[in-house]
């Protein structure tokens, strides 16, 4: 579990959990005993009558409690040897029966019995005999109701109640009848609750109690029982217990009781057997025989045995049966005490034996739960055996670790420990830890580090690969028995190599959990050494050192180390805090970071504070402790820092605590405010949730220290005395309490002004909830409590219109938030006391649910949902309504209504006049659609209205609705509404092109076309709209295309609304309204079905909803989901469909109840019909039916059988198999049941909610993928695939790497064929009937459909180094089929049959390949390889079959590769397998030359040649076999054809492939003279040797490969190079030479011609950006053949091919940064007046520059454009001299805002890096200097509008830089294109989404502007000139002002709602022209446009 600082947002929302109300009861007793009390009642007030009358007259149960106890109390103070009287009997008496009638479970009860058992020893015997007669008053009684009551007080009695237990010694035999009586009758009534599944849940648990009360009596009474039987038993009690035996047999063998009522029957069946049988001895072999021989010993058992337990001796048991008999002979028997004899270990034996048995046999996961627990059971056993004085050596020999039986279930281990279920790994490690003290106990005294179980176990785990879960289980329970010195002696690498694994969040557990246990485990170790006093610093070397190196390097969003490692790291040693900071402020300086893709040292600090603080290891509840621990500037810097992580650790350091009442200090609230200011706009949803998330706690610690601080307050002015002295220890508390205020008003007040118009939605997502945040620590306070604040104390109405704005937002996050805080707010803010605008806002919301736009009806919906609740809403929708010209009539009691009910009832009749206002008019709306559906679809969406009506309902709660008639009304009207609405929309849905029919078109043709499809259709489709063809005019005339009638010749798609207005018609329009508003139907209705009451029987009067109308949902859901065709219609339909599936679930009525399973045989029976008039959908997924079945199934409760998912698996497994091989020529109409069982299946295996349920049908799924896969028809092969995908995630997990063969999802051979053991054998069968479909010796080329299938599932398996020899399930015999060919006899001629490796097919070969891998075990991959080649024929062989050389090359080539791409390799014996590797490649060799005449082989022989050259220098030893292969590979090389002209290429296959290939080879080899001279022990002798032999020179081959006329070898090369530039080290690059640099700068001549003569751009782009690498300096003069060309001419060149490449993203980016870098050339080496000459390029180049960081343009561009801005820092944007004109400068600067504005965050985050670039002349003199390194964009952009500022003023150009500065806010499109479109708001598309940039604020970017230009002009002193330039500026704001005002006046009322966009758009073009007022008011200009707003 995570630690408290890092739970995740959803985790503990609520801080302070509320005291749950405990209901204890009351004890009530008649007025007959009530008389008796009285009576015997007495004066003396501490009388026991007293106060046990005065304890009954109680109405309060607690209070009852306390007289319990000292009526306890008066009972113990009775006088022993007094005689007592009749008062004291009487009570007692009447305490006992009071005791009887509790409930079980009531405190009271038990209260009862803790007093009764105060009585004196005299008194025991009559309350027993009380006891006694009140239990044979309960056993006498026959009512059924009465007999769980009676088992529970029987059960009570014998649970820590002495004299219960008394009682129940002395009624044994009576209680044994009774609850023998009480298990037939529950056994009989089981047999009558089939599918009654609460009835039965009900009645299985009361069978369960009654098992364990039965195990429980036995129990208390065994030795009794024991000693009758022994003697004479009485018929009685045999009959009893004989009885209750053979009802728990029974039970064992019936599979329709719970597994748990089972698995308890078989542990009181085993106690039974043990009881009665005489002797101990005897146990054993009666037992054994039962188990496993029960048929065939007969004979020997005893008669009652046999009686009783005949079901076992008649048939053999079901596997499940015996399983719970094992596990009740494991817990029942004695095994420690010795009695049972030698029999006791074979049995102990046997039964292991057979459980790893039943292990393979039952597959379901609740079975897989159960043998697992009871292997841990028998792992017990046998450690309490072995424990035993008694225990034989046999056994002791038998459970030895190295014992078949140990490594057996050791074997159960490594198949079990990465099982899917939490609890099968967890029983594993029990098992494990057992195992381990099971063979230490066989040890004797040996020591574990030297024995050779424990050695060999380490040693086998350690080489396994670390994506296995189990591998640190295991090697975490090693450590308590070797220690952790030894382990990390076998490998002290562990620590680094677990913690790279720790970014897998799947691992991360199991992984701290390994390094705790050693980290502790060491400490100890060194800390007890003899050299323990320097033990920490070797700890903090081996734990500490590699964490922080860890934490430094990873990405700062992989957060797993440091929410499981770090905080377990502090609390075992939280002195290593100080090396930490110590260690990363001396590393890095803290204030530098790494790789931008690193979190650096700056962020592992604030990690490491953060945690440290949150677990209580540093407080900073004085000022000083900050400044000693860290800098204040460094916490400042992080948390503005680039990295979202980074930014959030800091502010968790400030506000996460361990006590929640630590105070805030005014330091932490000013960095908090600092944070606030730069981070509300993150676009990451999850650090958006963490940043609420920690702002919460902050607030809530200030909420609880301001208690303590106000307590200190009132104490302080109680003693005003001692005020002064207390001042000055402390703050005054008083002081405190008003900065708290003052920062919550202070942050209030920034949050509601980030509200503004256009902000983007994280900041409103952030603020909303932050402010919910501060709202809520207003309410509920307890009434004494001091309120910080409260949310109105800051409220005005403008933040309170902001917060309403919110409801328009396209996101539903923010209009949820934005409504939750609104209805916290009062609303005469709002304003809404004013009918005026309540009325407007409502008209608005009206409007909105008839909007076209989706998003529109749920802001609606919020606008509706918050309307209802204000007073004066009825009076609004009345006015409303009558606008309409609808009714009023609704309204006449509006009168009587309003300011009479409460709030409740007003808030439901509210509700109740909205729905039937929506319902009016949907009413009307549909009678409209029903006529034109076209035409409503464009006008009157009907969606939006029922989208609002399920809102208004969600607002109430329908099971305590008052107005029981008009509900009902309403409900029913509600259901009509909806089937009528269906009707009208449900068959475009169904139909068999629901996405394009629209009946209209311009053209004649396409009519025609249309026409005849609807003809096909028409049998489908029933709606009337689709009889036809309608041709759509403005005079909305519709014509019929019939026979010989054409379309009319002109057709309009243009329709007018209701009110007049045009609008546009579409097809998309049509779907969206008629999918929509079937999606709302089903919620609707399934709203219904959830949430209101449906009547207790079909005939009463109480519910809302009648079983009738229940049964006709349901029939519409079915009639939905096996029709529509329309998947958003059939999705939705289903969420309605679970909900009633649900509740059908949960209610009572056994009708009701069946429902679920009569649909589901329904359907069953009509897919299994394959009748072709059936009404199902049978498109290629089947549509709805699946979602259908899913529903029924998945409603199931887990508690159950299961039937449901039984019966339809077993059903459609059935129909999924192909019983006969379909021809082609076949109906394809019969395999529709087929299709429909494989799409059905594959929903079923991806449901989670069935969860490892469905586990037992994989395998049967598999092999029905894989045969339909076999079948001629399409659609089955289609539906195979899509299940067989599905089978594939469910069994080997969700992918989890983009590797698409990684570990992480793969098992090895053993674990997949334990999990489904019927898979080996079908596989197996599979494979061979591929392989003898594949026979080349026919010359047919044959390709059986399976293989892909098969060799995808084999491919994921991989052997075991854990894997033994006892499995049958190996992988072994699959290797032949796929390795190579076998041999068989064939009428007394052998004839070879080929393997899939050498199939004729590419691509089985090469899937072969990949398939063999993983069976080959790593420790035999390169004695594989080399026996593979071994195989490859000579030169001279007669038959030389390229197939099967191919096959043999590709499966050594994927060995190798992952031989050396393993992590286990090793380089102990590197060199000896390179040695005989390279030896049998050599001997091979011409099958890489010439003599090889097939391309395609000598590629691949090549390749595996490159990857041999790219590992020889790993090998510590060079020898003269590793120096001939150097010299052979390089003779390839050099007589290749690729570098002689006596060979043209003609074209052949394989061709491209070999070019690759050799040029591949050529470089790898090229590469080894790049790399330094390895550490050689023999010295530099052999390396001098190896480069000596070395014939390929890369002066002379690089240039033939950069020139080749190929252009995948141009391609692959320089890609190649461009690899080894970006590796070279910044070191080296200052060698002259045996480097990159030094290589290209001899081939310079070449790279020129490239450029100049390359036609491809993806080859020209790598050829600039390998230039962009060189001194470009040296690249001049630049000569080509003879042509020459200047700097300046070349600078024209390139920015043409920039400016005029448009198809290559990659060309324009490489383009443009090599222009940017020849300019900054320029300017490096020439003075300005020399720039005049390319004074125009440098113009096209700004302008370029411009261009590339538009939004438009690519995010590689922009990222380059980014790049280009980051190096012209030193040279443009940041110099002390322009050698740019003014304008272009401030165009460069202007790319820079736009880029720190742009939509994606990786732009962003680069662009920011311009800032560390500011020379230090800017940044000098500034106080917070620290800030100008790595920054986040808000910051980023704040600091870049000062800097430039301040350079305006540093050029000399304040006033031009002004002018242009606000002219920035000025020039806009906005208001341009408003004066183009006079009809603002016009909307044309469906679904438009306004801004496309997410993340940009444009009233931000305005009020930074106007920010640093004020301050620009105050320090300037500007004096205008009335002809200046500043006047034209004010002329043209003034200009836009007017307009901005007039389009103002234009808007409708309530335009935020109606007309979002323009609103916004205009709001923020208002600021704009504010702050552009503001500005040129400072400069002495009167802002006279101001009054127009």
């Amino acid at each position: 579990m995570l630690p408290q600082q890092f739970q995740p947002i959803w985790a503990g929302m609520v801080l302070k959990k509320k005291k749950k109300n405990i209901d204890v009861g009351r004890i009530v007793v008649d007025n007959q005993t009530l008389v008796r009390l009285r009576a015997i009642a007495t004066d003396e007030e501490n009388s026991l009558a007293n106060h046990l009358l005065e304890c009954v007259e109680l109405m309060d149960g607690i209070q009852q409690l306390h007289l319990l106890k000292k009526i306890g109390s008066l009972l113990q103070k009775l006088d022993r040897d007094s005689v007592h009287n009749s008062q004291t009997d009487r009570c007692i008496e009447i305490l006992v029966g009071i005791y009887w009638g509790l409930d079980s479970k009531s405190p009271l009860k038990r209260a009862t019995a803790s007093a009764l058992g105060c009585v004196p020893g005299n008194l025991e015997e009559e309350v027993v005999s009380c006891l006694a007669n009140c239990l044979k008053r309960e056993l006498l009684t026959m009512d059924k109701a009465h007999v769980r009551k009676t088992t529970d007080s029987i059960a009570a009695c014998m649970e820590n109640f002495s004299l219960g237990e008394k009682c129940m010694q002395l009624l044994y035999l009576e209680v044994l009848q009774f609850l023998h009586t009480a298990l037939l009758d529950l056994k009989l009534k089981n047999k009558n609750l089939e599918g009654q599944h609460i009835l039965q849940n009900r009645l299985m648990h009361d069978m369960l109690l009654t098992l364990k009360t039965s195990m429980v009596l036995v129990q208390k009474v065994q030795s009794k029982i024991h000693k009758i039987f022994c003697k004479n038993p009485e018929p009685a009690l045999w009959e009893a217990m004989c009885g209750l035996l053979a009802s728990f047999i029974e039970i064992i063998l019936d599979g329709n009781f719970l597994q748990t009522v089972q698995s308890t029957a078989g542990m009181a069946a085993l106690l039974f057997i043990k009881t009665i049988v005489e002797r101990d001895e005897l146990l054993p072999k009666l037992v054994h025989d039962l188990l496993f021989n029960s048929t065939k010993r007969v004979h020997d058992a005893p008669g009652w045995l046999i009686q009783s337990c005949g079901g076992l001796f008649r048939a053999d048991p079901p596997d499940d049966a015996v399983l719970f008999l094992i596990q009740g002979t494991l817990t029942m028997l004695d095994w420690g005490c010795g009695r049972m004899g030698d029999g006791s270990d074979q049995l102990l034996l046997d039964i292991l034996t057979t459980l790893l048995l039943l292990n393979t046999r039952l597959r379901e996961s609740s079975m897989a739960m159960s043998v697992s627990r009871i292997l841990s059971f028998w792992t017990t056993s046998a450690l309490d055996a072995l424990h035993s004085d008694l225990c034989s050596r046999c056994l002791i020999n038998s459970l030895n670790g190295n014992s078949e039986s140990i490594q057996k279930l050791l074997g159960y281990i490594w198949t079990h420990w990465d099982h899917p279920l939490d609890a099968v790994r967890h029983q594993t490690k029990v098992i494990f830890k057992n195992i381990l003290k099971i063979h230490q106990k066989t040890i004797d005294d040996s020591i574990e580090t030297t024995d050779s179980f424990f050695l060999n176990l380490t040693q086998s785990l350690l080489d396994l690969e670390w994506h296995i879960k189990g591998k640190y289980i295991s090697l975490s329970c090693l450590v308590e028995y070797l220690g952790t010195d030894y382990i990390l002696t076998v490998d002290d690498s562990i620590p680094k190599q677990v913690l790279r694994i720790m970014h897998d969040q799947s691992l991360a557990a199991y992984a701290t959990e390994l390094l705790e246990k050693m980290f502790i485990n060491h400490k100890n170790q060194l800390m007890s050494s003899p050299q323990s006093s320097n033990w920490i610093k070797q700890w903090h070397k081996m734990w500490v050192l590699p964490f922080l190196m860890a934490l430094c390097d990873e990405k700062p969003s992989q957060t797993t180390i440091i929410d499981y490692y770090l905080p377990k790291l502090l609390k075992c040693n939280p002195d290593s805090l100080t090396y930490m900071i110590k260690e990363l402020r001396s590393s890095d300086k803290a204030d530098k970071t790494g790789a931008f893709s690193c979190r650096g040292a700056l962020g592992a600090l604030m990690t490491c504070l953060r945690t440290a603080r949150a677990q209580g290891l540093w407080n900073t509840a004085e000022k000083s402790t900050w400044d000693q621990l860290i800098p204040i500037g460094l916490i400042k810097q992080a948390l503005v820092h680039k990295h979202e992580q980074v930014r959030l650790d800091a502010l968790g350091l400030l506000c996460e605590t361990n006590r929640t009442t630590e105070p805030v200090s005014e330091q932490e609230m000013d960095l908090v405010k600092f944070f606030l200011a730069y981070n509300l706009n993150s676009q990451s949803p999850a650090m958006r949730q963490k940043i609420v998330w920690v702002l919460r706690k902050l607030f809530y610690r200030i909420q609880d220290s301001s208690q303590i601080l106000y307590k200190q307050t009132q104490a302080m002015n109680r003693q005003k005395s001692t005020r002064c002295e207390e001042k000055t220890v402390d703050q005054d508390p008083e002081s405190r309490l008003q900065q708290y205020k003052d920062f919550f008003i202070c942050v209030c007040n920034k949050l509601f002004q980030a509200l503004f118009p256009g902000a983007s939605f994280p900041s409103k997502f952030v603020v909303l909830s932050v402010l919910g945040i501060i709202a809520e620590l207003g309410e509920n306070l307890p009434v004494q409590s001091y309120r910080v604040i409260h949310i109105t104390d800051v409220l005005q109405p403008a933040y309170a219109d902001a917060v309403l704005g919110c409801l328009n937002s396209t996101f539903e996050e923010v209009k949820l938030l934005a409504y939750n805080l609104i209805r916290k707010l009062p609303a005469t803010v709002l304003g809404l006391q004013e009918n005026e605008k309540l009325k407007t806002l409502l008209q608005a919301a009206l409007d909105l649910s008839t909007s076209t736009k989706p998003y529109d009806c749920i802001t609606a919906s919020y606008l509706l949902a918050f309307l209802i609740e204000q007073e004066g809403f009825l009076p609004a929708l009345h006015a409303c309504s009558l606008k309409q010209h609808m009714d009023g009539d609704q309204f006449d009691d509006l009168s009587k209504v309003e300011g009479k009910e409460l709030d409740k009832e007003l808030l439901e009749t509210n509700i109740l006049e909205v729905i039937r206002h929506l319902l009016y008019c949907l009413s009307n709306e549909i009678r409209q659609a029903e006529k034109s559906l076209v035409r409503a679809a464009a006008s009157n969406p009907l969606y939006g209205r029922v989208h609002c009506i399920i809102g208004a309902l969600q607002r109430l709660s329908l099971k305590s609705v008052t107005k029981i008639s008009e509900w009902r009304k309403i409900v029913e009207e509600l259901i009509l509404m909806a089937f009528h609405l269906s009707d009208v929309v449900s068959p475009i849905c169904q139909s068999s092109s629901p996405e394009g029919l629209i009946p209209m078109d311009t053209d004649l043709e396409t009519a025609e076309n249309l026409h005849k499809i609807i003809n096909e259709i028409k049998p489908r489709d029933t709606n009337d709209y689709f009889a036809q063809v309608k041709v759509l005019n403005s005079d909305e005339c519709s014509k019929n295309l019939n026979g010989d009638c054409s379309p009319a010749g002109t057709l309009s798609m243009t329709m007018t609304d209701s009110t007049g207005h045009s609008c546009q018609v579409t097809a998309q329009m049509v779907l969206v309204c008629c999918w929509r508003s079937m999606k709302e139907i089903s919620l609707l209705l399934g709203f219904l079905c959830q949430n209101l009451p449906v009547q207790s029987a079909p005939d009463s009067d109480d519910g809302l909803l009648t079983y009738h109308q229940v049964r006709t949902i349901g029939e519409y859901f079915k009639s939905q989901l096996l029709q529509s065709r329309h998947r958003g219609a059939f999705e939705l339909a289903y969420v309605g469909f679970v909900k009633l599936t649900e509740m059908l679930t949960r209610c009572n009525d056994v009708d009701l109840q069946k429902l679920t399973l009569q649909w589901l045989e329904e359907v069953l029976g009509e897919i299994k019909s394959s009748d072709p008039a059936s009404k199902l959908c049978a498109t290629r997924r089947s549509a709805g039916i699946p979602f259908y079945i899913q529903a029924l199934v998945s409603s199931e409760p887990r508690c159950s059988n299961l039937g449901l998912l039984k019966l339809t698996m077993n059903e459609l497994i059935a129909l999924s198999m192909p019983v006969v091989q379909l021809s082609t020529s076949q109906d394809e109409h019969a395999t529709i049941p087929q299709v429909h069982a494989l799409n059905i299946l594959r929903a079923l295996f991806r449901d989670t909610k069935l969860g490892e349920n469905v586990i037992p049908y994989v395998a049967d799924g598999l092999q029905a993928a894989v045969l339909g896969f076999t079948s001629p028809v399409w659609a089955v092969r289609n539906s195979s695939t899509l299940l067989f995908s599905a089978l594939i995630t469910r069994i080997f997990g969700v992918k989890r790497g983009k590797d698409e063969h990684s570990k992480k999802n793969r098992m090895t051979g053993r674990e997949f064929f334990t999990l489904f053991p019927t898979l080996h054998p079908f596989l197996l069968k599979q494979l061979e009937m591929v392989a003898n479909t594949m026979d080349s010796n026919s010359g047919v080329l044959k390709l059986h459909p399976s293989l892909f299938l098969l060799l995808l599932v084999l491919g994921r398996l991989y052997p075991s180094p854990m894997d033994g020899t006892y499995s049958t399930l190996s992988l072994a015999p699959f290797v032949p089929l796929i390795i190579r060919e076998r041999t068989e006899v064939v009428f007394s001629e052998p004839r070879t049959k080929y393997g899939c490796g050498h199939s004729p097919v590419h691509r089985s070969r090469e899937m072969a390949a990949l398939a063999l891998v993983p069976f080959v075990a790593f420790g035999r991959i390169l004695a594989m390889a080399q026996s593979l080649m071994e195989t490859l024929p000579a030169p001279t062989d007669p038959h030389i079959r390229q197939n099967q050389i191919h096959g043999t090359l590709l499966q050594a080539l994927h060995l190798l590769r992952s031989c050396y791409d393993s992590k286990q390799r090793t380089n102990s014996s590197l060199h000896l397998e390179l040695h005989d590797i390279t030896g049998c490649t050599r001997a091979k060799i011409w099958l890489a030359t010439r003599q090889n005449p097939c391309f395609l082989t000598r590629a691949t022989f090549l390749d595996i040649i490159s990857i041999l050259c790219c590992h020889l220098d790993i090998s510590k030893r060079i020898d003269q076999e590793i120096l001939n292969f150097w010299q052979t590979a390089h003779h390839i090389i050099l007589e290749s054809e690729l570098f002689t002209d006596s060979l043209k290429f003609s074209p052949a296959p394989g061709l491209i492939h070999w070019q690759k290939s050799i040029t591949q080879l050529t470089l790898s080899v090229m590469a080894k003279w790049f790399s330094p001279p390895p550490m050689l022990p023999l010295g530099d002798a052999s390396y001098k040797l190896a480069s000596e032999t070395a014939e390929v020179q890369p002066s002379l081959l690089l240039p033939q490969l950069l020139l080749s006329e190929f252009l995948e070898i141009r391609l692959l090369t320089l890609e190649t190079v461009l690899l080894w530039l970006e590796k070279t080290d910044l070191l080296h690059r200052r060698e002259t030479n045996g480097n990159v640099l030094f290589l290209l700068s001899r081939i310079e001549d070449t790279l020129k011609k490239l450029v100049m003569q390359e036609k491809h751009p993806e080859c020209l782009a790598k050829v600039l950006k390998i230039l962009c690498h060189l001194d470009i300096e040296g690249l001049f003069p630049w000569i080509v053949n003879t042509s020459v060309m200047s700097e300046a001419e070349f600078l024209r060149w390139i920015l043409s091919i920039a400016q005029t490449t448009k198809i290559s993203v990659e060309l324009q980016s490489a383009a443009l940064y090599l222009a940017s870098k020849l300019v900054i050339q320029f300017v490096q080496k020439k003075q300005e007046k020399s720039l005049d000459s390319i004074r125009e390029e440098l113009r096209q180049w700004v302008h370029l520059v411009a261009q590339s960081c538009v939004v438009e343009q690519q995010t590689e561009i922009r990222l380059t454009a980014a790049k280009v801005l980051i190096d012209a820092v030193p040279s443009f944007l940041a110099n002390k001299q322009l050698y740019l004109d003014l304008l272009d400068t401030l165009t460069l600067w202007r790319s820079f805002f736009t880029l720190l504005q742009d939509e994606e965050q990786v732009v962003r985050d680069k662009t920011t890096d311009v800032i560390q670039k500011i020379p230090s002349f800017l940044t000098a003199c500034k106080d917070n200097d620290i800030l100008y390194t790595v920054v986040n964009p808000s910051l980023a952009l704040d600091l870049g509008l000062g800097l430039l500022c301040e350079l305006l003023q540093i050029w000399g150009h304040v006033l031009p830089g002004l002018i242009v500065l606000v002219e920035w806010m000025l020039v806009e499109d906005d208001i341009e294109e408003d004066a183009m479109n006079e009809n603002l708001g016009e909307y044309d598309m469906l679904f438009d989404k306004s801004e496309i940039n997410l993340w940009a604020e444009k009233i931000t970017f305005a009020n930074l502007l106007q920010k640093h230009l004020s301050t620009l002009i105050t320090q300037s002193r500007l004096v205008p000139d009335e002809e200046s330039q500043l006047c034209l500026l004010s002329m043209k704001a003034s200009n836009q002002a007017q307009r901005v005002a007039q389009l103002f006046e234009g808007l409708p009322p309530a335009a935020e709602f109606s007309r979002t966009i323009d609103y916004t758009r205009l709001s923020i073009q208002k600021v704009r022209l504010l702050n552009t007022a503001q500005l040129l008011r400072q400069c002495g200009l009167d802002a006279i446009f101001v009054g127009h707003f």
